[in-house]
């Protein structure tokens, strides 16, 4: 029994007609082809927000992004703190108000070497494990 290319073979179209047997033939095209043209019907039914723009993107300068320090990174400011004069230090306790170098989140990324009493606008859980947050700035002197 011949095969059924064998049975087409010098003829231009192997039975499919002029499109069907080429690419993506009678499907009208592959993926979103022809969206804007003769599948506009059901683009506007399946998917009408597919087209244009949607929502914002606020500007940059706008955007406040806060700083913060891992509770790790905190023995690195110490230079800093000490400029700033937002550190003081009782026996092995270390006393730091991070708001006075712009410090506004605490994260609790490391380990806290020797023992941290911290006034942050905000801290993590993870931190707050780790190191004292105070709530009321503290009185260095």
């Amino acid at each position: 029994m011949p095969s059924r290319t064998r049975k087409f073979r010098g003829l231009r179209t192997h039975g499919r007609g002029i499109k069907a047997g080429r690419g993506a033939g009678k499907q009208g095209g592959r993926g979103n082809a022809g969206l804007h043209k003769y599948k506009f019907k059901s683009m506007l039914i399946y998917a009408p927000d597919h087209f244009g723009r949607h929502g914002f993107k606020r500007p940059p300068e706008i955007v406040h992004e806060p700083t913060w320090v891992n509770v790790g990174g905190l023995a690195e400011l110490l230079p800093l703190l000490k400029a700033a004069q937002a550190v003081s230090r009782d026996g092995e306790t270390v006393t730091a108000d991070l708001s006075k170098v712009g410090v506004e989140r605490l994260l609790g990324g490391g380990e806290a070497e020797g023992t941290w009493k911290v006034f942050v606008a905000h801290a993590t859980k993870h931190a707050r494990e780790k190191v004292t947050v105070l709530k009321e700035a503290p009185a260095i002197a």
